[in-house]
């Protein structure tokens, strides 16, 4: 059975398509990136919030932002902040690195 993730991140530029591009590959995962800004490049839309089983920001604001502007629709979805900085660019090595050390412990 897949497990249908999502990563958020404010622009959709860097941090979310990285950890898409990533976790894209595994057997047992389907995966979207979007952007909780309006001018993101794939802005997150209410249908990606209800496509989800686990949501993954990068900060603690975009937490707070996701669970207030989807607060009628967020009831399943595990919402799990990874604490990432913006200060990576798009594939950093060290942006790897984070997500694959830190995501797995968080799927099935």
């Amino acid at each position: 059975m897949m497990t249908k993730v999502l990563f958020v991140c404010s622009q959709n530029k860097l941090r979310s398509p990285t950890a898409e591009a990533i976790f894209s590959g595994e057997p047992n995962l389907e995966v979207r990136s979007a952007g909780l800004n309006n001018n993101a490049e794939i802005p997150l839309g209410a249908e990606d919030v209800q496509w989800a089983e686990i949501i993954f920001v990068m900060e603690q604001a975009q937490k707070s932002k996701l669970k207030k502007k989807y607060k009628d629709i967020l009831d399943k979805q595990r919402v799990i902040c990874l604490g990432i900085p913006d200060n990576y660019d798009y594939m950093d090595p060290k942006l790897i690195k984070i997500f694959e050390n830190n995501v797995p412990q968080f799927l099935p």
